[in-house]
């Protein structure tokens, strides 16, 4: 079968077989950004950040409803294929990667901007060029050049690194020196455009362009420069073949006959001269198509089918024949696959507790809880938020443990009249058992109001063999303590009645 008709059945297989959130409680403080998912176990300068790439995609600003097979994991591919070609360059943050879909990166102090680097006249530099500006980032261009066309030498235009939601803003040399320090921005400038000239030899020897990229850095404790994020990607940079490139020849040809204002005129009339890139900016022509782009508001169109094939077979093509290397693509449910293996090297338990009370003085009692939650080997994390005092936060508290993709049971800890387990059982899309700190008033607990689903349990051994239940469903090792236990327990019963 045609390598290409044979990726493209295995991308219709999966296309709901991707990962569209990665918020894992286990790994500490999280941030979600347009594409990855980021857990800091620390605020401290050189401790692991864990980033995680989803596949969703973002284009003018916008995250899409659709995800795309397999993206993540070629993004991270691309950024440790980069990563180890560059090093003699500049050192960077990758610590491992115990997962294709995850990064671990020392944490650096992190320059605020984006460093790009432009080797073509391309994307939105290209449509102002064509709109007739000629400065761009403080640098003056020729009026000769086209839309498409290899500048003399690459183009360093740093820009703002914005909120999302919002456009980057390109800023000349002299704003950002003002900023960070000439000597620093020298350094990075000089840093960015070696890494530019690096994967443009890289992508030259596969026949490819390097057309643009953008490059982010960080500084560690002591001031030195490292590569952070993500490297050469194709959300981050714009491929193409050699051979694509070929149009541009015709386009010349067609330019010097003085019929067309511009290059953009030219293809309106003439559409197969368009150079097709090998990047994301499939995706924004799709949406350009369905009358969306970077000025419009309201919905953002959805991707079809045929689209996000399209959208995948291009980054996995892109990867194998850059690299040379080749994609294991997964043979089960990738966000379980991910889950197995991050437990696996121990970075979870692959599930957790979530322990919500509602006031602090109710710590010797959470404590009991936890004691027996260890004895089954279960990760548990503890929140305080009062149900009346604070709706909106417990409201808010459990909307964000909903976007976990690891297993969660909540226990709710509440004395008097309990509004806790009521409104987490509401809210929660994982199950939560009451376990009020007082045992002989558990009455509240069970009056809460239709749709609120909580139970109850009033002993922490209990609880937490309970939730060992629930959690071992998926878990092994949990189950195999919950046998043991059993074993156990019946063992002593039958040694005790020996003795009579």
């Amino acid at each position: 079968m045609d390598i290409i008709q044979d990726y493209r059945k295995i991308i219709k297989k999966n296309l709901s077989n991707t990962i569209d959130e990665g918020y894992i409680p286990e790994l500490g403080r999280h941030k979600s950004g347009k594409v990855r998912e980021i857990h800091f176990k620390s605020d401290k300068i050189g401790s692991p950040i864990i980033m995680i790439a989803t596949d969703r995609v973002s284009s003018f600003d916008h995250i899409l409803s659709r995800c795309i097979p397999f993206k993540g994991k070629v993004l991270n591919l691309f950024s440790k294929w980069a990563f180890a070609n560059t090093k003699d360059i500049v050192d960077n943050a990758m610590i491992e990667s115990p997962h294709d879909n995850v990064i671990i990166q020392k944490r650096m102090k992190k320059i605020p901007f984006e460093f790009v680097v432009r080797g073509y006249v391309w994307g939105s530099m290209a449509k102002d060029y064509e709109n007739g500006k000629r400065e761009f980032c403080g640098i003056k261009l020729s009026n000769k050049l086209l839309k498409y066309q290899k500048l003399p030498e690459p183009l360093f235009t740093p820009a703002t690194k914005a909120e999302q939601g919002n456009h980057d803003i390109n800023v000349s040399f002299e704003y950002m020196a003002k900023r960070i320090g000439r000597k620093l921005s020298s350094k990075l400038k000089n840093i960015s455009i070696k890494l530019f000239n690096r994967a443009s030899k890289l992508a030259k020897n596969k026949r490819f362009i390097f057309i643009d990229t953008k490059y982010e850095f960080g500084l560690d404790s002591h001031g030195k420069i490292f590569l952070i994020d993500e490297a050469n990607t194709p959300d981050s940079s714009r491929y193409c073949s050699k051979d694509e490139y070929e149009k541009f020849i015709k386009i010349e040809k067609e330019m010097a006959s003085g019929k067309y204002k511009n290059v953009s005129e030219l293809i309106k009339q003439k559409a197969k001269l368009k150079i097709k890139e090998l990047s994301k900016q499939f995706v924004r022509d799709a949406l350009i198509k369905k009358g969306f782009d970077h000025d419009s508001i309201g919905d953002i169109p959805n991707l079809t089918n045929e689209d996000v094939i399209e959208v995948s077979y291009r980054y996995i093509t892109l990867y194998e024949k850059l690299t040379g290397n080749k994609l294991n693509f997964p043979q089960t449910n990738i966000r379980q696959e991910l889950l197995d293996k991050l437990k696996q090297e121990n970075y979870i338990k692959g599930g957790v507790a979530i322990i919500i009370a509602g006031s602090d003085s109710d710590l010797p009692h959470i404590k009991k809880i936890q004691i027996e939650l260890d004895k089954y080997d279960i990760a548990s994390i503890i929140r305080i938020c009062s149900a009346h005092k604070q709706p909106a936060k417990c409201e808010e508290i459990v909307n964000k443990y909903n976007q976990s993709i690891e297993p969660i049971v909540f226990i709710s800890v509440a004395g008097g009249t309990d509004a806790l387990s009521g409104v987490v059982s509401y809210h929660s899309v994982h199950p939560v058992i009451s376990c009020p700190p007082n045992a002989e008033k558990y009455q509240s607990c069970i009056n809460n109001p239709p749709i609120s689903s909580n139970s109850l349990i009033l002993r922490p051994q209990n609880v937490a063999k309970h939730t060992a239940k629930i959690l071992g469903h998926n878990n092994p090792e949990i189950k195999e303590i919950i046998n043991k236990k059993k074993k156990d327990k019946i063992k002593k019963l039958e040694e005790a009645d020996k003795q009579f």
